[in-house]
């Protein structure tokens, strides 16, 4: 897989820049209660996720844009698991939190397949040396 150095060309940096988006439409929806403490921690992991990606074109090598990658889903899944506390405390219906969760869960599965190419690439050349 070959790196860009141009990370707005990654459909998967599109996609996290829509799930930001949708994001902060949601925080609207919490309740003032939750400005500083569960709106900040989605806010600093929904930008986290294109961050990091953004960060890992910029880094020399396949093992550091692994790294980026890596901190982006981890990013992902703790989005998803602060999406899944705000339903269940009823700040917003799972209808409300659909879109959110839809690309959370694209954008896992992107930044999944990416880091299974890079490994598999870096496999590759360690074992044809």
């Amino acid at each position: 897989m070959e790196q860009t150095k141009d990370y707005r060309e990654l459909i998967v940096w599109r996609r996290s820049i829509e799930l930001i988006k949708e994001v902060y439409r949601l925080i609207k929806l919490l309740p003032k209660e939750e400005t500083f403490a569960l709106a900040d921690q989605m806010r600093r992991s929904s930008v986290s996720i294109a961050s990091n990606i953004a960060e890992g074109t910029a880094r020399s090598g396949e093992k550091d844009f692994l790294h980026f990658l890596s901190i982006s889903l981890g990013s992902e899944y703790e989005l998803q698991t602060q999406l899944f506390i705000c339903t269940e405390l009823g700040y917003f219906s799972e209808e409300q939190s659909a879109l959110a969760i839809s690309l959370c869960n694209e954008v896992g599965k992107m930044l999944n397949t990416m880091m299974k190419k890079l490994r598999s690439n870096r496999l590759q050349l360690t074992t044809s040396n």
